[in-house]
């Protein structure tokens, strides 16, 4: 087969993006060596840390108060302030850390949540989304290869 000869909808078992603000075209794309236009699909590691609920109610209530605090205003969340309300907020045993899942490679987060975290840019916070798990928001912090 050539280059070119994927068929547009090749995302395979991708059930589609559910990120709000994630640019859904570069999270499809960016696996693998595509995606070069704006470096985030070309990343081998993320450094992240996120907050999970289980209720929807509860990741809208930590994200208006990520809003109300930086990202109304256009700036980005401190990763201590983001800490803070992973604490507070989290149900996920990482919460007790800030959300700080470390260094992760790619292929080791499962669908929507590995999109996510690949396709946001480093210092910026991603909109809610659902995975399997529950309700997600990610900050990411860092990305090499």
């Amino acid at each position: 087969m050539g280059k070119d000869s994927k068929p547009k909808d090749a995302g395979g078992k991708g059930k589609g993006k559910q990120a709000g603000g994630a640019s859904d075209d570069s999270a499809s794309k960016g696996k693998g060596k595509a995606g070069k236009s704006d470096g985030l699909g070309t990343c081998t590691y993320v450094k992240a840390r996120h907050i999970l609920c289980e209720k929807q109610g509860k990741i809208n209530e930590a994200y208006k108060k990520l809003q109300d605090g930086w990202l109304s205003n256009g700036d980005k969340v401190p990763p201590a302030e983001f800490a803070k309300l992973a604490a507070e907020y989290s149900e996920c045993p990482s919460g007790k850390k800030g959300g700080d899942l470390g260094w992760f490679p790619r292929g080791k987060m499962a669908g929507p949540f590995q999109e996510v975290a690949f396709s946001t840019t480093v210092g910026a916070t991603s909109g809610p989304f659902k995975s399997t798990h529950g309700y997600h928001i990610i900050l990411c912090e860092g990305r090499k290869n």
